[in-house]
């Protein structure tokens, strides 16, 4: 019985592999124009009377992370958008210059409930030269109490080089 188990779980670690890999190596950018998910609200539950389900309201951190070890990339935008697609507001007065693996982020409040369920941002940057592309994702938070729930929405590039 034991030999068994042990060949079954040698077969699997074989045919199976679950070790660390890398991905695909990425391709270095000189700019993106990025699509980023922003949920400020989320709906749960069961219908209610008049068959809408109960909303859980979220604050949304977007995270700017430069990846280059050498070079400096400059955020040149980030919009925030609503569901309908409306232009709610820039959250970049100006260019924010993140440095060698700088970061920043922007926040969007729990009671901020303008951006609806399909909220997102467009977030633009660029750099003098190719770079590794930033990670720039949401972190969409709600806690309270022994209650809560954490999630991020990763960046997709929608336009390279603004």
């Amino acid at each position: 019985m034991r030999s068994a188990l042990k060949a079954a779980l040698l077969a699997a670690a074989i045919l199976c592999p679950q070790g660390a890999s890398a991905e695909q190596p990425m391709a270095l950018s000189k700019g993106q124009v990025l699509y980023v998910p922003v949920y400020s609200h989320i709906s749960h539950g069961n219908l209610d009377g008049r068959g809408k389900p109960s909303e859980l309201l979220l604050s949304s951190m977007l995270s700017l992370r430069n990846t280059d070890l050498a070079h400096s990339i400059t955020v040149t935008s980030a919009r925030y958008y609503d569901t309908d697609g409306k232009l709610l507001r820039e959250y970049l007065p100006k260019p924010l210059v993140l440095g060698p693996m700088g970061s920043s982020e922007l926040f969007v409040e729990h009671k901020d409930k303008s951006g609806g369920s399909g909220a997102n941002f467009v977030v633009e940057w660029k750099a003098e030269r190719a770079v590794n592309p930033p990670v720039i994702e949401t972190v969409n938070a709600y806690f309270f109490g022994t209650q809560s729930v954490a999630f991020t929405s990763p960046g997709r590039p929608i336009s390279p080089n603004p």
